[in-house]
């Protein structure tokens, strides 16, 4: 077993970027709070007390029969999770789970996990060997099961990976509904849709409940390498349940908080209240990374010179005594002045980010649009889209609608919407479609 020397705990910042002057009588405040966590070194996370990592992962697999077609798709899961398994640190706890409309354990079986190491990597890769296709999908089983192995085992990092191929078909939208809401904040994870005869909705859903990202991998052929990225970022977390504290004063509240980098994610609907005047909002689990968010805060309007707090910013991870330890601070304000210019002008991080934001919008309302058969609806939001997308610098979304609309004219938004599209690239733009750039410097 590798023996680890505990890494230097990450240090949290938060920078607060806003245009805090408001014209008379104004009531909303923006602001772009951009949170980096470094120097946690890439160890991985905390060394638990029997000398291996403070991290448990649960690779769950789809076995249905929709898996056989073609065949090499069952063998790319396999060797793809077998990647997996080589790349977890010896010492992180693991479990693999065959996912049908039931869930099984593949390895290591009896409602525990396996600590990773040279043999036990071995005896999983050997357990792989036994999985076939057959049976249907019932995804939140196999959530379920993960979520009981996982929280089987002393660990502050929890994470889950999750292939499917197919649709949810098993089992009602409302039993997977409850079952995201009872895992949430107990495990994040990452889910993968192979193939294109999934449901993206269902896929990025998931992903979005557990704080985790979501990907098409339309090439089974990819698979691996897929896997490989997802537990290499999973083995740099080290610190888990990461909450953004925000507290307002007396007639001050938020009206919504959204992640903004490196991808969208309105969290507005996820405070939990943390005493008075302050919500909780989850981040999830953190490693060596900067991530930017949205905050919008409705203030009493005042008069011109006067000035407050419109909201105190702070990173909170909780404690084994109840509280909580503060890891970084930052401060909204708010300034009433007569002053137009300094009024009227937009932050460029808000700015931007807004425009990120619409763009997601936009290309969900217009590939909606476009199933429906609503051909101008369609058109007009996807030109929308390619605007944004060529004002913003977002190179990788405008190669994505490139590949379904005809680009007549970026910086107008003038598009024709392409007659054939082939499924995986409309796929690919509606799975990705949160994914944001920064603001360039």
């Amino acid at each position: 077993m590798a023996n680890f020397s505990k890494p230097a705990v990450p240090r949290f910042s938060a920078e607060v970027y806003q245009n805090a002057h408001l014209p008379e009588g104004a009531g909303e405040v923006n602001a772009i709070v951009t949170v980096t966590s470094t120097g946690g070194g890439t160890a991985g996370a905390f060394p638990g007390a029997a000398g291996g990592q403070d991290a448990a992962v649960a690779l769950m697999v789809d076995c249905s029969g929709s898996m056989d077609y073609p065949p090499t798709k069952m063998q790319n899961a396999r060797a793809a999770t077998a990647a997996a398994i080589d790349t977890l640190h010896d010492g992180v706890h693991f479990a693999v789970i065959a996912g049908t409309h039931v869930a099984k354990e593949v390895y290591p079986g009896g409602g525990r996990l396996a600590v990773a190491g040279e043999q036990t990597r071995e005896q999983a890769r050997q357990a792989l060997r036994s999985l076939s296709a057959g049976g249907g999908t019932a995804v939140g089983t196999w959530l379920r099961l993960a979520d009981r192995l996982l929280s089987s085992a002393q660990v502050s990092i929890r994470h889950g990976v999750l292939l499917t191929d197919g649709r949810n078909e098993h089992e009602s939208p409302e039993d997977l509904r409850a079952t995201l809401a009872a895992c949430a904040g107990r495990f994040t994870c990452d889910a993968r849709g192979v193939g294109t005869d999934w449901e993206v909705k269902e896929v990025t859903g998931i992903a979005s409940a557990l704080l985790g990202t979501a990907d098409i991998v339309a090439d089974p052929q990819h698979l691996a390498a897929d896997f490989t990225g997802i537990m290499e970022k999973a083995m740099g977390k080290e610190v888990a349940d990461v909450g953004l504290r925000l507290w307002t004063p007396q007639g001050a509240e938020i009206a919504f908080v959204k992640q903004v980098a490196p991808s969208v994610e309105d969290l507005t609907a996820r405070r939990s209240e943390a005493g008075a005047r302050a919500g909780d909002y989850p981040t999830g689990s953190w490693g060596d990374e900067s991530r930017d968010y949205h905050v919008c805060v409705r203030v009493p309007p005042a008069g011109v010179g006067q000035e407050m707090l419109a909201a105190r910013v702070s990173l909170v991870v909780p404690q084994a005594d109840g509280g909580v330890q503060t890891l970084a601070q930052g401060l909204v304000r708010a300034v009433w002045t007569d002053d137009m210019a300094a009024s009227t002008t937009m932050n460029p991080q808000v700015a931007h980010y807004t425009g990120q934001a619409e763009l997601a919008h936009v290309i969900q309302e217009g590939l909606d649009a476009r199933k429906a058969g609503d051909e101008d609806g369609a058109t007009a939001k996807l030109g929308r889209a390619v605007q944004l997308a060529n004002a913003s610098g977002n190179d990788d979304t405008a190669k994505l609608l490139a590949k379904v609309v005809d680009v007549l004219d970026a910086p107008a938004g003038t598009v024709r919407l392409k007659a054939k599209v082939a499924e995986a690239d409309e796929m690919t733009l509606e799975t990705r479609s949160t994914k944001t750039v920064r603001v360039k410097k």
